[in-house]
């Protein structure tokens, strides 16, 4: 029995490889097993290769690893391009009778499968099922219970009517009785079920849901891979709570709206990828200066330019931390898991109205298509806590007033935090401008007061570090020599990292960084270690640079920017060749 398969489904754009693989992740989650999905496509509606892999366990699991028990292949170059993964038993489910796949060749020691998936999906009612119906023949092969299915496939059809429903559980089982009545196979895979219950979520998802609990109620965003889905899952729902969605002309237009909204009062955001953050830069320095609360997304892929839409790369760091003229006062949060997408959400707003400061939650790629398993307690909403900072009250409004009445939004604090009334507020009534201005928000070239202001906006910076717990989540062997750092979506492929490193007693102690700035120091945990290993998808090694910048400390580096996320089997690999050589590692 089998408690780790790995399942994939491969073909062309437009072969609906997206909605058949989340349909048999449903499945399995609903069947109380734990999954972890990737995915490969290319930027493109219609044709090049593409892929959703599937890793199911009744354990967690937090990577991809480079297995393949299961692959439905809808064309040649599905099997050509996982023939590495692919092992002796693997099952490879194929239709002979498409005339791209008639002449395939099984490698020797894998079993094929050559099912009509065509002709029968028309026998259950249209072709268009043959995916089904190869779902139901991975049923059959994993010993996975059909019904656990039919469950899914419910969800998914249960809006177009009781006949596509219907038509799909028999495509299934067409499938599956095609496998038991033509192929006498021992297999070997065996899905264990459990009566636990999961939630099926990805990174994007998992940010919108923190949203939506931190109390946003305005976002503002143009459509741009893979930052998409953040508001595909707002819209229709934020409603539900007051809010609204708005599909701006360009990013530009996205985050003035933004802008506008939360100078309004509202918790407000947009999210984007990275040539969205260059656009959106002028208006980023415009909210720092005027002391707008506001959270912006920056789902990252691979860059510069256009460059790869729909591949992984953690390559805007050195942007989110430095983009803009002049000296911008901002955050940058960058969850390390999806669940994490949901709660530093819901911190970066807390943050933003408690500091006045623009704060970016960072995500990448492989968060935002990553569907992965976790019990509905990960997420309790009784939890939220929401921090509005120094918003005044009608009744304090006078304190914040100078001698002539007139209320003072950029009052210069001790803790360079100043007052914030909502608009309507009586008394608080305040202009700002986006040229350096006064306590009242009036513009000036007075040197004292551009001193002030410019201080009393650091102050804010200084003030959050002070007391707020910007600290790393720790792994592995607090005493282990060897000390490996990383940041963002890296985390789950580096913990089961560490499994395959302890079977050959290789023990390490492991760092896992959500906040990019402000940043713990790690200079005490970099000097008591032999071996530093900093671990991220791109070339430069920014966040390495990062930290000898700050610990006047060398470290080694493995950095990954062909556009593929790292993998656990590879990454222990990658974590040897340092220790055994002492060199920098690229993939």
């Amino acid at each position: 029995m089998h408690k780790d398969l790995n399942w994939a489904i491969g073909g062309e754009a437009g072969d609906g490889i997206d909605s058949t693989g989340k349909i048999f992740a449903q499945a399995l989650s609903r069947a109380g097993r734990h999954v972890f999905t990737s995915k490969d496509f290319a930027s493109r509606i219609r044709g090049g290769y593409t892929a959703y892999k599937v890793r199911t366990s009744v354990d967690k699991v937090e990577s991809v690893v480079d297995r393949l028990d299961i692959l439905i292949a809808l064309t040649q170059r599905t099997v050509d391009e996982n023939l590495d993964e692919l092992h002796e038993g693997s099952v490879i489910i194929y239709d002979g009778e498409r005339t791209t796949m008639q002449d395939l060749e099984i490698p020797e020691g894998m079993i094929g499968l050559d099912v009509p998936l065509k002709s029968l999906a028309e026998d259950a009612g249209g072709a268009i099922m043959r995916n089904i119906v190869a779902l139901g023949v991975a049923c059959e092969v994993a010993s996975f219970p059909i019904e656990k299915l039919d469950e899914s496939l419910e969800k998914r059809f249960g809006d177009k009517g009781t006949s596509i429903v219907e038509n799909n559980k028999e495509a299934a089982r067409l499938g599956q009785e095609y496998v038991t009545g033509n192929y006498d196979h021992d297999f070997e895979y065996e899905l264990e079920t459990t009566d636990n219950d999961y939630v099926l979520l990805n990174g994007d998802e998992a940010i919108g849901m923190g949203a939506i609990a931190a109390g946003c109620r305005f976002y503002a965003g143009y459509p741009i891979t893979p930052a998409t889905d953040v508001m595909e899952y707002l819209t229709g729902r934020i409603e539900r709570y007051g809010g609204s969605v708005v599909q701006a002309e360009d990013e530009l237009s996205a985050i003035n709206l933004a802008l506008g909204a939360a100078r309004a009062g509202a918790r407000a955001m947009t999210a984007t990828s990275g040539p969205g953050i260059d656009l959106m830069t002028e208006t980023f320095g415009l909210v720092a200066t005027t002391e707008t609360p506001l959270v912006i997304c920056d789902v990252m892929r691979s860059g510069p330019s256009t460059g790869m839409p729909t591949k992984q790369e953690q390559g805007d760091l050195n942007q989110l931390l430095y983009g803009g003229h002049g000296e911008v006062p901002r955050f940058v949060v960058a969850p390390t898991t999806v669940a994490e997408c949901f709660h530093k959400t819901v911190e970066a707003f807390n943050l933003a109205e408690k500091y006045q400061v623009p704060v970016y939650v960072t995500s990448d790629l492989s968060l935002a298509v990553t569907e992965q398993t976790f019990a509905p307690e990960e997420f309790d909403m009784d939890e939220i806590e929401i921090e509005r900072g120094n918003l005044v009250e009608p009744s304090d409004v006078e304190a914040w007033q100078n001698d002539q009445g007139q209320f003072q939004p950029h009052y210069p604090t001790d803790d360079g935090i100043s007052p914030r009334t909502l608009p309507g507020t009586p008394g608080g009534a305040h202009m700002t401008t986006g040229l350096e201005h006064d306590e009242l928000g009036r513009r000036t070239e007075d040197t004292d007061v551009r001193i002030e202001q410019v201080d009393k906006r650091t102050r804010k910076v200084e003030t959050a570090i002070e007391r707020e717990n910007w600290e790393y989540r720790e792994f592995g062997d607090e005493d282990s020599d060897t000390l490996v750092i990383s940041w963002g979506s890296n985390e789950g492929a580096i913990r089961e990292a560490m499994e395959f490193l302890e079977d050959d007693e290789i023990s390490v102690r492991f760092l896992s960084c959500s906040y990019m700035f402000p940043r713990a120091d790690l200079t005490e945990e970099i000097e008591s270690a032999e071996e530093v290993i900093v671990v991220e998808c791109n070339a430069g090694g920014q966040f390495a640079d990062l930290l000898e910048h700050d610990t006047l400390s060398r470290v080694d580096r493995i950095n990954k920017y062909n556009g593929v996320r790292f993998k656990a089997d590879e990454l222990a690999s990658e974590i040897k060749d340092v220790l055994a050589t002492g060199t920098e590692v690229t993939a």
